[in-house]
């Protein structure tokens, strides 16, 4: 492999970018409301269950058969209990399945269910939609254009599937053009690929930290970070999230301390965080945790995988949003999946350290290498935003990118909804609170053409069920009008706006599908 030569990345001084998020209290009367819902499903839930056990109700789960009742089960019983009584009464929210790229818009297999969603089948029809549930931020998520065009040349030259792993036949030029150019995007010495963006946290913090270590993580961190660290075998310590006064209480403290029971100093203490948060839509506090990272001696773990390609003037991440030198970042890791319309992840950072990786990581020893085809499609959409490659067209859908999340989220805002996140975060988190309301307003947004996606508890706390909202560059402004209007409509339908800080005197005006002009 050539040697890379040190990125062309201005280095600056941190510019001042005041962090402003909106997490607006949960109404008290509207907190307990969502509890006393829950309280209901959950009685009713368990009436029915008894119902079930005696015959009364037919039971359509799998049943154990009879010489296996003694084995152990394989769910936990709230699980399978919320599974059974909450989560199948609302399961056409998820898991719709489509038939063309997710772009802007996207084509839906619709489909109906008789038994309150135990089971589905297929109407026959095929719909259009617009599409704010897929992560496709810089717009690339297409079937036509010079990344689809040299995707397809890399299949004729390269195959489907490299067929080995990294390290015995796996390795193809492109692969080592992907490790060169995203060790020069992102600014650092060398930097390694994996083929999956979980596996690429999962799989290579272990290498990282060992036992004797300390690592403290954001509490908002994604599974795979958790999973990570869990697999290292280190102390692990959770410090509120962007809470920079708890976080330097542990480190000080952890220092004090030292190891448990030895009290032996910590081999390594790193910090781990994201740039963006996907289901916040909250950005890492970057530049205070770096002064502590230096006040303390740790090292610094950077999850990129919602901001690479999507913040900063040149599509460089949370690093460049701050204005923050990239070599005050000791590892940063990204991932294909959102910006690219690829797949896998990236681990950028010093050689030694990279060389490392690719000796003892097993996501690099193990598992198989990155299709060539999607190697490319990295390969050619990150020359497009750097611009080596199709004039100022990197340039336009970043931009495009920012004043859509910034459109989109500032009227949502003045329509009297709570916004969670930060302004320059292309995902605007909506909150719903009560579960009810979750798949009322799923389905009532796919009757208007607009697909989104809902979340609650247990992968929320479980008075903020939200939906979220994915902006991408493709987006046209008259789409987002729609998806406004209807949203306007339906906040007033399902009483869901419930902000407080609702300016009433907005002047924006929304028009809807049929034209018409209304004042938000």
């Amino acid at each position: 492999m050539t040697t890379t030569a040190q990125p062309e990345v201005e280095t600056t001084q941190p510019k001042v970018v005041p962090l402003q998020e909106d997490f607006e209290e949960t109404p008290l009367l509207v907190a307990f409301l969502t509890y006393l819902n829950y309280s209901l499903l959950f009685v009713f839930g368990h009436l029915r269950d008894f119902l079930r056990k005696h015959g009364i109700e037919k039971t359509k789960t799998a049943k154990e058969l009879a010489r296996m009742l003694h084995f152990p089960p394989l769910y936990r019983d709230f699980e399978a209990f919320y599974t059974r009584n909450l989560y199948t009464r609302i399961r056409d929210c998820w898991n719709l399945p489509i038939c063309s790229v997710p772009g802007a818009e996207f084509d839906l297999v619709e489909r109906r269910t008789n038994d309150y969603g135990w089971t589905f089948e297929r109407t026959g029809e095929v719909n259009r939609y617009i599409n704010l549930g897929s992560y496709n931020y810089l717009g690339f998520a297409e079937n036509t254009g010079v990344c689809s065009r040299e995707s397809i040349e890399a299949i004729h030259k390269y195959g489907v599937s490299c067929c080995s792993a990294r390290t015995e036949f796996g390795t193809t030029r492109l692969h080592e053009e992907v490790d060169e150019l995203v060790a020069r995007f992102i600014g650092k010495e060398a930097a390694m690929t994996c083929g999956m963006g979980f596996a690429t946290n999962s799989t290579n913090i272990p290498i990282l930290v060992g036992k004797g270590g300390l690592i403290i993580s954001d509490e908002l961190n994604h599974a795979s970070l958790v999973l990570g660290s869990r697999l290292t075998g280190a102390k692990i310590k959770v410090f509120r999230h962007n809470d920079m006064e708890h976080l330097e209480q542990i480190l000080r403290q952890s220092i004090i301390e030292g190891q448990p029971r030895t009290h032996r100093p910590w081999k390594k203490i790193m910090i781990v965080v994201e740039g963006v948060y996907s289901m916040e839509g909250s950005l890492v506090n970057l530049p205070a945790v770096i002064a502590l990272k230096k006040k303390y001696k740790a090292y610094l773990y950077l999850d990129e995988a919602h901001s690479i390609g999507a913040l900063g003037k040149t599509g460089r991440g949370v690093v460049e949003h701050y204005g923050c030198d990239v070599k005050d970042v000791d590892i940063m890791m990204g991932t294909f999946t959102k910006s690219f319309g690829a797949a896998g992840g990236y681990i950028a950072a010093d050689r030694v350290i990279i060389d490392a990786l690719k000796n003892h990581s097993h996501s690099h020893t193990y598992a198989m290498a990155m299709a060539p085809a999607v190697a490319q499609q990295v390969l050619t959409s990150m020359k497009v935003i750097m611009g080596v490659t199709g004039g100022d067209d990197g340039h336009r859908r970043i931009q495009q990118l920012a004043d859509n999340a910034r459109y989109f989220r500032q009227a949502c805002k003045k329509l009297g909804f709570i916004i969670y996140g930060n302004d320059a975060s292309p995902i605007v988190p909506l909150l719903i609170f009560n579960p009810g309301k979750i798949s009322a307003l799923s389905r009532e947004m796919r009757k208007r053409g607009i697909c989104i996606v809902v979340v609650g508890y247990p992968a929320t706390p479980i008075v903020e069920s939200r939906a979220r909202f994915c902006l991408s560059a493709s987006h046209t402004r008259e789409q987002l009008d729609q998806v406004l209007a209807a949203l306007d409509e339906l906040g007033d339908v399902l009483g869901l706006k419930y902000s407080r800080q609702h300016l009433n005197d907005g002047s924006m005006r929304i028009k809807g599908k049929s034209g018409k002009a209304k004042t938000a």
